[in-house]
Order: structure tokens, then C-alpha cells, then sequence
């Protein structure tokens, strides 16, 4: 089962690099975006049921039952916060002043490098727990931490001028001042600079990394099985790029939805804490979470609305 699913997200990259489009330069229509959203979300949900169905077969119905809804729950979890991936990239390609046409490429980059930095940081995460199994505490009270965090810090608009990082790449690369088509890297008067792309990309990675910390620590709640864990990350973040583009031009009517999602890292943070006293059934996880995120969302659509036909009424 590893194996048929390594080949299947090597397969869906080079889909994706060489059949689709993704090495030329274009804008991500929101009908394709749309389409290509259904499509991952299409795969996700068949391998859940291919899945469960060979395990009904070969292990039992319970085990199946259980590796079905573990997969389902750990799916959600890391769909809803790669929303906040996207809020993030929003800014980036905002702030570097990124055409459309560029992003797309810049994306298929930073998912094939976080494809690879969560492989390494599930297997970690994985192996400590069977090591060390007080680190579930540990990532407990970091969510709990991390929620917080989130809920204080939730309008407070970021200044990527600031970033650390940032600076210290102006300061020590030949960074050119304009694009060179999708190049990362050109030659100027016979010096190699890298272009403002290449920033872009950096930064991207950079955040990709940020919200793995969060992100697998709140799947190892769900399951403690590294199979479960690295497949529903998986669909996930092959899945990003397609939400971006779908939400891109509409992210600020879901102005709650950071809301929801810092309860969901505080659901589950306790939720570890409380596991020495209480276990929280798997389809009950499932269930708080899709609700949290079902209310964030409409209540994000219906104060937006509402603010929309006040300002038609002014």
C-alpha cells in the first residue's frame, strides 16, 4: 500500500508537470480551478473507499471501519487548515506584485517541496511517538498554544517588509528588480541575479514548513498510523494548489474562517491533553470539526452578505 501510493502522487506530479500545462505559463481560470478542486477531492474520497474495501476484505469490518474514518477525519483536519496556507500566499503573490500567469508554476514547486518536507517530518513525528510517547502532550499543549495564538492575532494584518528571512535574502543575493518571464534566476549585463520569483518561492517554502508544524501534530490526534497520517497529508497538499486558485479572488468573504480554524487547533489540542483521562471517538472528532468549520463558513457568507447590502443601502 506504500508503494502503490508513492507511484500514485509521482504519477499525479508528472500528470500534472507535463500533460496539464504546468511547465507553461497561464492564468488559472476559476472553472478550472473549480474542476480541478472536484477532481482531488473526487480521489480522495475513492481512495478512502478503495482502501476501506480492501481492508474489509482482507483484516475485518471494524478495522476498516476504523482506518476509513481515521483517514476521513485526518483528510478534513488538513484540508481546513491549508486554508490558511492560502491566506498567507495570498500575500506573498500580493506583495511581490506576482501576474497570475507566474503563480502557478511557483505553486507546483512549493507543493513538490511539501510533499517531501512532510514526508520527512511524518516519519519523525512517527518515530518519536514510539519513542517517546509523552510527545503527544507535547504537540498537545503546542496546538493549544498555536490556537490561541491564532485567535489573538486573527485580523492583525502582517508586514512581509518585516520578515526576517526576507531581509536577510536582499542582503545577501544579487536580487534583479524586474520578472524574467517564469525564470527564477537571469543574467544582467553578464552577471547571474536571481529574479523576484525566486523570493517568492523561498517565502512559500518557508510558510510551508510553519504550517506543517501545525499541521501533522493535529493529524497524529486522529491516528497514531504513519500510512493514515502521510495519505491524508498527501491529498491535501496536492490538492492546494487548485483551492488557491478556486478562493483566490474570494478569500476575504470567508474573513471568519481563521476563526474556525484556530478553535479546531484548540479542539484538538485538548483533545490530546485529555486522552490519559478520555478518548474522544474518531467519527466524534470528525463531526465537531466539519461543524466548526460548516458555522465559520456560513457565518463568514451571511455577516459578509449583510455588510455588502449596508453598504448598497448607504
Amino acid at each position: 500500500m506504500w508503494g502503490g501510493f508513492i507511484i500514485f502522487v509521482l504519477g499525479m506530479l508528472a500528470v500534472d508537470m507535463f500533460a496539464l500545462g504546468g511547465r507553461h505559463a497561464h492564468r488559472v481560470t476559476p472553472r478550472e480551478a473549480l474542476g480541478w478542486s472536484l477532481a482531488w477531492v473526487s480521489l480522495a474520497l475513492l481512495f478512502a473507499g478503495l482502501m476501506w474495501w480492501y481492508l474489509d476484505a482482507n483484516v475485518g469490518r471494524e478495522f476498516a471501519n476504523q482506518k476509513g474514518a481515521e483517514f476521513l477525519s485526518g483528510y478534513l483536519i488538513e484540508k481546513a487548515l491549508s486554508v490558511d496556507n492560502i491566506f498567507v500566499f495570498l500575500m506573498i503573490f500580493s506583495y511581490f506584485a506576482v501576474p497570475p500567469e507566474m503563480q502557478r508554476r511557483v505553486l507546483l514547486y512549493g507543493v513538490i517541496g511539501a510533499i517531501v518536507m512532510r514526508a520527512v517530518m511524518i516519519l519523525l513525528g512517527a518515530w518519536m511517538i514510539a519513542q517517546f510517547s509523552w510527545i503527544l502532550y507535547v504537540f498537545g499543549a503546542f496546538l493549544v498554544f498555536t490556537g490561541v495564538k491564532m485567535l489573538v492575532f486573527a485580523d492583525k494584518e502582517a508586514d512581509l517588509g518585516d520578515n526576517p528571512l526576507l531581509r536577510w535574502l536582499r542582503g545577501h543575493l544579487k536580487i534583479s528588480n524586474d520578472y524574467d518571464g517564469e525564470k527564477f534566476s537571469t543574467r544582467i549585463n553578464g552577471v547571474r541575479y536571481f529574479t523576484p520569483l525566486m523570493l517568492v518561492l523561498l517565502l512559500i517554502e518557508l510558510s510551508d514548513v510553519i504550517f506543517a508544524v501545525d499541521s501533522i501534530p493535529a493529524i497524529f490526534a486522529i491516528t497514531k498510523d504513519p500510512f493514515i497520517v502521510f495519505t491524508s497529508n498527501m491529498f491535501a497538499i496536492m490538492g492546494l494548489r487548485a483551492l488557491y486558485f478556486l478562493l483566490a479572488d474570494s478569500a476575504e468573504r470567508f474573513h471568519l474562517l481563521k476563526y474556525g480554524l484556530a478553535l479546531v487547533l484548540l479542539f484538538v489540542g485538548f483533545k490530546m491533553l485529555a486522552s490519559y483521562w478520555f478518548h474522544v471517538p474518531v467519527l466524534l472528532s470528525l463531526g465537531v470539526v466539519g461543524a466548526i468549520l460548516m458555522v465559520s463558513i456560513v457565518l463568514s457568507l451571511m455577516l459578509g452578505k449583510a455588510k455588502d447590502e449596508g453598504k448598497h443601502a448607504a
